[in-house]
């Protein structure tokens, strides 16, 4: 997470949000810290890390809501377990019109090799973008996964720097359609905060410090 902080640094000036009581967060054994950023040119970042489980488990959790430029929502994971590695970007759908991805899909072609992950069927996967990206390996593959991480992220920033900026409103509006769909119908990650806050918590801790689209 430390690069990919680095990474987001060197291409927007950040300014940090008070995440308040969200800021650390105690569920099911593990200990969440949230931060928030507003990228200026960009649009929101947040930034989640979390472990737990005797030490057994790790997770780090990038979003990137380009509400002020015309990219697809950005939503990467990192779950390190059971001397399990698994890799997850994903893209969604939030864009006004079409998108340079080329930079992304060549990141795809070098890491193929990589072992895939099946994530399953899920409500969102129809706008969920071909250049997402999953894998699962063991301790070997670690540093590579590393690696992969790194240059994915820095594919999508070279992508953004090309992109049109947008109108914010409706740019949001195209997010929200996401952030919604995860608080009605739930998702992996969701469905724990949903059983641990409260509907109404987990709302305010999506819409407000997660993807930003409420502020």
């Amino acid at each position: 997470m430390e690069h990919l902080y680095k990474l987001l640094q060197e291409a927007y000036c950040l300014t940090e949000l008070d995440c308040g009581e969200y800021s650390r967060q105690k569920l099911n054994g593990m200990t969440f810290h949230i931060k928030a950023f507003r990228a200026q040119g960009l649009g929101h970042i947040s930034l989640m890390q979390a472990s737990g489980l005797l030490g057994l488990m790790s997770m780090d959790t990038l979003i990137v809501n380009p509400a002020g430029l015309d990219m697809p929502l950005l939503s990467y994971d990192r779950v390190i377990a059971m001397r399990k590695d698994t890799l997850i970007y994903e893209l969604y759908d939030t864009l006004l019109g079409p998108a340079d991805l080329s930079a992304l899909r060549n990141v795809q072609t070098r890491y193929e090799k990589l072992p895939a992950h099946d994530l399953g069927e899920h409500w969102y996967d129809p706008i969920k973008l071909p250049e997402s990206l999953s894998k699962k390996g063991n301790k070997k593959q670690h540093a590579a996964f590393d690696t992969c991480a790194r240059e994915y992220l820095a594919a999508y920033l070279t992508a953004a720097k090309s992109a049109p900026a947008c109108d914010p409103a409706a740019k949001q509006k195209k997010s929200a359609v996401y952030v919604e769909g995860l608080l009605s119908h739930g998702g992996p990650s969701t469905d724990v905060f949903l059983k641990a806050l409260g509907r109404e918590k987990t709302g305010e801790l999506f819409r407000t410090f997660l993807f930003g689209t409420e502020i």
